[in-house]
């Protein structure tokens, strides 16, 4: 599986504002400044993950977006999905299936698929977080955190 750019925009903007002091509000701009996303994009995906529950806006000079929940509490799953990104690769094979071998590949599909769901929705916002810092630390990077 390979995340579009619509789907790799989205976790780089989540992973951003988990960078901000208290999960605080910050603007499209400054997101999209910090992680090369265009701004117009951006404020589209972060109205689709706002309507998900995953972000909230706030208004006023100091408004933006922040994590509507604890980075541990939004899993990649999660995130894809607020986007309309799928991994459903089996949509209209079952019902041209008309051999045995045919259904056992379908059937070895639609597991693996399961798994890797599962995976997705096990993985969490914090782990990527983690898992990036821990990437910039070992390169002798400071970490300024562009995904």
């Amino acid at each position: 599986m390979k995340l579009t750019t619509k789907g790799h925009y989205s976790v780089k903007a989540l992973l951003d504002l988990t960078l901000q002091p208290n999960y605080g509000p910050t603007s499209v701009k400054s997101i999209a400044t910090r992680q090369s996303i265009p701004a117009p994009y951006l404020e589209k995906l972060l109205i689709e993950m706002r309507k998900a529950g995953l972000v909230q806006s706030m208004r006023g000079s100091q408004g933006g977006y922040q994590l509507a929940r604890q980075p541990g509490k939004i899993s990649l799953g999660q995130i894809l999905a607020a986007v309309g990104e799928t991994i459903e690769p089996l949509s209209g094979y079952e019902a041209n299936i008309e051999q045995g071998e045919d259904w056992v590949t379908f059937s070895l599909w639609k597991r693996l698929h399961q798994k890797l769901k599962d995976a997705l929705y096990s993985i969490t916002l914090a782990e990527l977080y983690y898992d990036a810092r821990s990437w910039e630390a070992s390169r002798g990077q400071e970490t300024s955190f562009i995904v």
